[in-house]
């Protein structure tokens, strides 16, 4: 008896602390999913440094102890599994979200999104937003488009620089040939 309560606590308190370094924690009931629907989605999250953790509500609920998030205890009924991001929070929301779009399990029922306890239609909202890697690509691409139009620019007033210096030389060349012939 004694060791089950201590497994029971060493659950908690890893659940509590993947919680607390988590940067995403989605709330999901998975009724209906496969095994292997539920191998699938592990291995798509696993590439988002991201995981699924099917856990007991009563552990859960122990492992919510920041009073921020008691409204997710609401959520805590029927089958219940994680879903932990630890990198980039958009990410693994974005693979659930494409995940339930193609086989309509899991439901997402709450979560966290940066410290705050958010809604399945907010979680919804989020997944359309570009990932992080996206949005830094953007930013790059936003500061690289004016320095490579200036490059262009000055290239192209360098180039009629040169032209105009040939165009003289060439000039004077025939003058001077000219003035020989005479």
């Amino acid at each position: 008896m004694k060791k089950q309560m201590q497994d029971k606590q060493n659950v908690v308190s890893g659940l509590k602390e993947k919680l607390d370094s988590s940067t995403v924690a989605v709330l999901a009931d998975f009724r209906g999913m496969t095994v292997n629907g539920v191998i699938e989605l592990k291995k798509k999250l696993r590439d988002q440094k991201a995981e699924f953790k099917v856990v007991k509500n009563t552990l859960i609920g122990r492992a919510i102890t920041a009073k921020e998030l008691e409204p997710l205890k609401e959520h805590l009924e029927g089958p219940t599994a994680w879903v932990l991001g630890f990198e980039d929070p958009i990410g693994p929301v974005k693979v659930l979200a494409k995940f339930i779009s193609d086989n309509e399990k899991p439901v997402i029922k709450s979560g966290i999104f940066e410290g705050k306890v958010i809604t399945a239609e907010e979680f919804k909202a989020i997944s359309k937003l570009p990932s992080r890697e996206e949005l830094i690509a953007r930013v790059v691409g936003g500061i690289k488009s004016p320095i490579t139009g200036l490059v262009f620019t000055l290239k192209g007033t360098i180039n009629k620089l040169v032209f105009a210096l040939q165009a003289i030389k060439d000039k004077k060349g025939q003058e001077k040939q000219g003035g020989e012939q005479k």
